[in-house]
């Protein structure tokens, strides 16, 4: 399979109040092979976390924003580019975090200081081959426990503020499973009539409707990024 190389350089690099812009994501899955189905929604989460070499810890997906691309277009191609992965991106983020880069962890100045914006990405498709393979291997992390349990989890992460992350994304999916439940259970148990005959109506004439707070994005290295409010 042929894919476009990875972006090198900063050259195109965003800055603000003298901090590299950076953007980032946490890729995950839901099992649907769970025992039980009444079971949180974080027990049946995966994550997926890229290694380097000769390192025993992991990372998420993570690179500078460039000047010719959105917050979201740069998560959705760091996680292509470092992990091979493509999906549905959320439109907010996990959250902003202030922190050094790895090369300058022991300064004292602001030198080298990163602001990363971190996103939750579902993922839908996995590439066999992709750009940083050489230097990232994937690894789903998953917990066969009934809940997820963050010291097993953050164990994995190389610094800090990315287990904040994984924190506030654990917390974040939690709440929007509980919501998700409360909604089935309001919903009809079957669509009225109208609606029916309206999508029948589309549906003959050869038209498929999409949800109005999906923004399909499309970038000039062919990675399609779904960006999800």
């Amino acid at each position: 399979m042929s894919f476009l190389p990875a972006r090198k350089g900063r050259h195109r690099q965003r800055y603000q109040d003298h901090l590299r812009l950076v953007a980032g994501c946490i890729p995950y899955r839901l099992q649907k092979d769970v025992e039980d189905s009444n079971s949180s929604v974080t027990s049946r989460i995966n994550v997926l976390m890229i290694s380097t070499p000769n390192r025993d810890d992991l990372v998420f997906p993570k690179g500078g924003w460039e000047n010719d691309e959105t917050v979201h277009e740069a998560a959705c191609r760091e996680a292509l580019e470092e992990a091979g992965v493509k999906g549905i991106l959320d439109e907010d983020p996990l959250g902003v975090w202030e922190f050094r880069s790895k090369s300058r962890q022991n300064c004292c100045n602001m030198e080298g200081g990163c602001r990363g914006y971190m996103f939750a990405l579902e993922v839908t498709e996995e590439l066999d081959s992709w750009a940083e393979q050489t230097s990232y291997k994937r690894q789903w992390v998953s917990n066969k426990k009934p809940k997820l349990s963050p010291e097993e989890a953050y164990k994995f992460c190389r610094y800090d503020w990315m287990r904040d992350a994984l924190q506030v994304f654990l917390r974040a999916i939690e709440e929007r499973g509980s919501r998700r439940a409360e909604k089935l259970v309001e919903l009809p148990m079957f669509p009225a009539a109208d609606s029916m005959a309206e999508h029948q109506m589309l549906t003959s004439a050869g038209c498929s409707e999409k949800l109005p707070t999906v923004q399909h994005l499309e970038e000039s290295f062919t990675n399609k990024c779904i960006v999800q409010g």
